[in-house]
């Protein structure tokens, strides 16, 4: 049976992706607004995907849009959360990797959406055209999310934040909600989805102009919960 799901998971959503990305280019020709509703359209469709066709579910724990616009920061377990979230969330500005923007026509379509392209190197100019990218979200009244950790981590691992989250914390000085998941164990790295409840669980938010390391601190901990209290 979950071999099945993921058979048709893989055929409905992937198939069904492919004509979004390709209209994407008409969505851009009227706006950033109806590139973000075009958006949205997709994110539901993922969502329905994942709930009809894999049974996975997601469970809520705190209010997602109560302090709006933050830094949010996020636990990465899988491609899961990235889609779910821009769903539940108002319109994110995601800050990723640039490998995945160079991906063509989606790609495109990222930018045009407005995610926040980051250079994993993390090099100066790398951070000051994260900041300026951020900046124009915020002017747009969009909250940024950031994977603070920088990349996908099975369930148990919690490496150390990337500097790429102190520089938007300290340079933004916007309050930062952390957010844990559980995602990864029913949406492993490799092998079968599993049906199962996934958790996002958004913490008390972390207030501007904390010391670095105190900061890097109360948020690791933050996303980390479901895997401290696992």
């Amino acid at each position: 049976m979950i071999v099945a799901r993921n058979l048709a998971f893989m055929l409905i959503f992937y198939g069904g992706s492919v004509p979004f990305v390709l209209l994407s280019p008409v969505a851009a020709l009227f706006g950033q607004r109806a590139m973000l509703r075009y958006a949205r359209g997709w994110f539901g469709f993922h969502g329905w995907a994942t709930r009809v066709l894999l049974g996975i579910v997601t469970r809520v724990e705190g209010d997602p849009h109560l302090f709006e616009p933050v830094l949010y920061a996020v636990k990465h377990q899988s491609m899961y959360e990235t889609i779910e979230l821009s769903r539940l969330l108002k319109r994110p500005a995601i800050v990723m990797k640039q490998e995945l923007a160079a991906i063509p026509v989606w790609g495109w379509a990222a930018r045009r959406y407005g995610v926040i392209v980051v250079d994993r190197e993390a090099s100066a100019s790398a951070l000051r055209r994260m900041l300026r990218e951020a900046r124009v979200a915020l002017e747009a009244g969009r909250s940024i999310l950031i994977f603070p950790e920088g990349t996908r981590v099975r369930p148990g691992e919690q490496p150390p934040l990337k500097a790429g989250f102190a520089g938007l914390y300290q340079m933004l000085k916007l309050p930062v909600v952390p957010i844990a998941l559980d995602s990864g164990r029913v949406w492993p790295r490799t092998g079968w989805k599993r049906p199962g409840v996934v958790t996002i669980r958004f913490g008390e938010p972390v207030p501007p102009g904390l010391p670095r390391k105190q900061a890097e601190g109360v948020v690791h901990a933050a996303i980390n919960a479901l895997e401290l209290a696992g």
